[in-house]
């Protein structure tokens, strides 16, 4: 089979034998592609530093029967030497590649929005000209968008109904009219849904002016929204939280990491409830 090259964000890795290693790659052709590379845990390895999560890479892979193989790598951008020297920044970023991967889809899929994404939210994370949050939450919305798992922001999600719209149901998929509000949705404080349009929209100059109360009720709002529809919990939500994710009822949605104060744990548990 021939070889064939790509350009790659590394999501993960982990240790194969005594001197390989397993890494999952977010192409921008072939989608979620594992392989081998081999021999770069050597000290002699002249490819291993290129392969670290958080690196953006020109890679040359050779197709096996069930691990494709690495044969060359290119450093086209060394985002991680500027996100892991800060906690926040290193945080957000293992949540971008988390969901990256449970948003690729199967193995081979071709991902070309996602990718540019992923690439741009780590572009943007290494600036640190933004709040790690609301870049976080920019690429959350923008990745499920790509999804389908958008949730409705400027219209009711049950009758379509135009808003705005003062309530907020997980279930439901989004911002409901008064007439179609199901029992425990969520209502946001003012602004909340208005920050989470400008974020999906990338108007910047407007989530700059937002306060701390209305970003994390928009956090835990784009957080249980996702995680609903992914059916499982990101690991990494809760060490951006620093706080233990809250359990939920039997039979009632999964549930994401609360945040640090009340007004974005009440929008988070209310947002949950079925």
């Amino acid at each position: 089979m021939r070889l064939y090259r790509d350009n790659a964000v590394v999501l993960r890795q982990h240790k194969l034998g005594e001197a390989d290693r397993i890494v999952t790659l977010l192409t921008r052709d072939n989608g979620i592609v594992r392989a081998v590379a081999k021999g770069v845990r050597r000290t002699k390895s002249k490819f291993g530093a290129r392969l670290e999560p958080f690196a953006h890479v020109d890679v040359l892979l050779h197709p096996g029967r069930n691990l494709d193989i690495v044969t060359q790598v290119h450093t086209v951008n060394a985002f991680g030497g500027d996100i892991v020297t800060d906690y926040g920044c290193y945080t957000t970023g293992c949540a971008i590649l988390e969901t990256a991967e449970r948003l690729a889809g199967e193995e081979h899929a071709p991902a070309k929005r996602l990718h540019q994404l992923t690439v741009g939210a780590l572009r943007a994370l290494g600036d640190r000209a933004r709040p790690p949050e609301l870049i976080l939450d920019a690429f959350l919305l923008r990745a499920m968008g790509f999804s389908g798992w958008a949730p409705s922001l400027t219209e009711c999600a049950r009758c379509a109904a135009p808003g705005p719209h003062r309530a907020f149901h997980v279930a439901a998929g989004g911002s409901v009219c008064v007439h179609c509000r199901p029992p425990g949705s969520a209502t946001p404080m003012t602004g909340v849904l208005d920050l989470m349009v400008a974020l999906e929209r990338g108007e910047w100059d407007y989530t700059q002016t937002t306060s701390t109360a209305v970003r994390s009720q928009a956090s835990g709002l784009v957080a249980a929204h996702l995680q609903w529809h992914l059916e499982r919990q990101l690991r990494t939500l809760p060490l951006i939280e620093r706080t233990a994710p809250h359990q939920p009822e039997p039979g009632s949605a999964p549930v994401s990491a609360v945040g640090q104060d009340e007004d974005r744990d009440s929008a988070t548990r209310t947002a949950y409830s079925a």
